[in-house]
């Protein structure tokens, strides 16, 4: 078992009521910081994302739920049922945070909305991650990743140019960024209740999480009236700043303001595009970026992405290599920073999953609590939280709760 008593969160429990992504990543940025994260899971066989075993499992175990639910103990409650609901009663009494991702309404079908959990439990942070927030004409509109980028612009913004398909940024941005922006409302929530003794709703969503992506395009769109279109790998405000061809490959090249540009020409032996008039300025650059890339792809074309990453590097403009996923897995930059971790699991044996994206000097969480099977820890935590083990196991005949037997 995963000892979390040394992460900076140590101390803070969470009822997780969350599915798919958004909430999860919430929950896991959360976990991964040392808070205990109480997954709970329908019955009779848990949270959705447990059946996406077709084509991509371990084991038969769902490679997606396997990524996003380490360091969390899992209890399955039917919520529709009295028992399951008492059950949930009497786990907040001990909880200080609750995240839920349902649409607006179900949480409060259930009896357990933000104004009823208030009340009972005043000093509780609630975290509801939604499509489109819990307010405005859209609150009651469901929501998901393809939406949200659609909605908020990022699909305008991303591809190779106009007049082409949209194009959806490869990653669920939106998702993964809302379960960020949940975990960043939650620590300023517990921030607040230290000063004020006071719980509060943190409400985020997809869609403002697409938005917050636009900073640059919205600052152009502000400017002149205009919308920005997509650039392809190009930058809206600063060139050269792109990817390139290189003789075996692609690299991004980042000479985004005028020193290193004229240290881009030094890497490239071009000191005559400094003379140029076209590209004097980043504001000419910019103008003539068509051009320019033509050039610059002709000049890069010379020599391997290994070459030019190394001469980029000695004259101190940022260059990289284009990686795929496994690639960037076996980066030394990436191991050396955790972000590729290792868990045992009961049932998929050794996995592989990513490591915690921020770092702390001290009281780093441990990440090897693999994700938990479905219902793993129902006796544990309502042990825990006072139950007997005779009204536990009144609640698994009665239907209210699921309990792993393994």
């Amino acid at each position: 078992m995963a000892d979390n008593s040394s992460g900076p969160l140590a101390g803070v429990k969470v009822m997780d009521l969350t599915h798919q992504l958004a909430g999860p990543a919430c929950t896991l940025m959360l976990a991964d910081m040392g808070a205990d994260v109480i997954k709970i899971e329908k019955l009779p066989d848990g949270e959705d994302t447990r059946k996406r075993t077709e084509p991509y499992n371990i084991a038969g175990v769902s490679a997606p739920f396997l990524m996003v639910n380490r360091n969390k103990r899992s209890v399955g409650v039917d919520l529709k049922s009295e028992g399951g609901r008492g059950v949930l009663s009497r786990l907040l009494e001990g909880a200080d945070v609750l995240v839920e991702n349902y649409r607006r309404g179900v949480m409060e079908r259930l009896g357990f909305g933000f104004a009823a959990v208030h009340a009972a439990h005043p000093c509780l942070i609630y975290c509801a991650l939604s499509g489109f927030g819990r307010t405005g004409p859209y609150a009651d509109r469901g929501g998901f990743d393809l939406i949200a980028q659609g909605m908020s612009g990022l699909m305008s913004i991303t591809g190779e140019g106009p007049g082409r398909p949209p194009v959806k940024v490869g990653a669920p941005v939106t998702d993964i960024t809302a379960g960020i922006l949940g975990a960043m409302g939650i620590l300023a929530a517990l921030q607040h209740r230290n000063r004020t003794g006071e719980g509060q709703m943190v409400d985020s969503s997809l869609f403002e999480a697409g938005v917050v992506h636009t900073f640059w395009q919205s600052a152009i769109a502000f400017a002149t009236g205009d919308s920005p279109g997509p650039l392809g790998s190009a930058h809206p405000l600063d060139a050269p700043y792109q990817a390139l061809q290189a003789a075996d490959g692609w690299i991004t090249v980042g000479a985004a303001n005028q020193t290193n540009w004229l240290r881009l020409l030094d890497a490239i032996e071009a000191p005559e595009l400094g003379e140029d008039p076209r590209f004097a300025t980043n504001g000419g650059r910019m103008e003539n970026r068509a051009a320019l890339e033509e050039i610059l792809n002709a000049r890069f074309g010379a020599r391997p992405v290994a070459d030019w990453v190394e001469r980029l590097r000695v004259v101190g403009v940022p260059a990289g290599p284009i990686y795929d996923v496994g690639a960037m897995h076996r980066d030394p930059q990436t191991l050396a920073r955790g972000m590729v971790v290792e868990s045992d699991h009961p049932v998929a044996g050794r996995v592989k999953g990513l490591g915690a994206p921020v770092k702390f000097s001290a009281g780093n969480a441990r990440l090897d609590r693999p994700a938990p099977l479905y219902a793993e820890h129902t006796a544990e935590v309502l042990l825990d939280a006072g139950f007997t083990q005779a009204e536990i196991d009144g609640l698994v005949a009665e239907g209210a709760i699921h309990a792993h037997t393994g």
